[in-house]
């Protein structure tokens, strides 16, 4: 097995309840860190949104392994950035054996 090229810095998310000040809360995002990460595009679709059409596209995003419970370690639910784009995390497994590569699937939603 090659190793991947982490050619990309994503920066790492994770989501934060804050009050709305009104006796309610909203979903908030905290940066945890940057990681470096190998991007492959996979299939991509449309769906009905709220605000009409949208394109969702899969990914599976490479990027150093981590042990169970390390900050580092991207989990379902997170979410990673580049730039304007986002990358919302549904799973995470093991590339190899040895947990030296994880594999993020994730899922890229825009508007069309």
């Amino acid at each position: 097995m090659t190793a991947p090229r982490l050619n990309v810095p994503l920066g790492l998310e994770t989501p934060e309840r804050q009050g709305d000040g009104m006796g309610g809360h909203r979903i908030g995002w905290r940066q945890l860190g940057t990681i470096w990460a190998e991007m492959d595009a996979g299939s991509g679709r449309e769906r009905l949104a709220q605000v009409g059409p949208e394109s969702v596209v899969s990914w599976r995003i490479t990027v150093r392994g981590a042990p169970a419970g390390d900050p580092r370690r991207p989990q379902a639910g997170q979410r990673l950035r580049l730039q304007d784009r986002l990358f919302r995390i549904e799973a995470v497994a093991e590339r190899d054996l040895a947990g030296r590569w994880l594999v993020c699937f994730a899922k890229e939603e825009e508007a069309t």
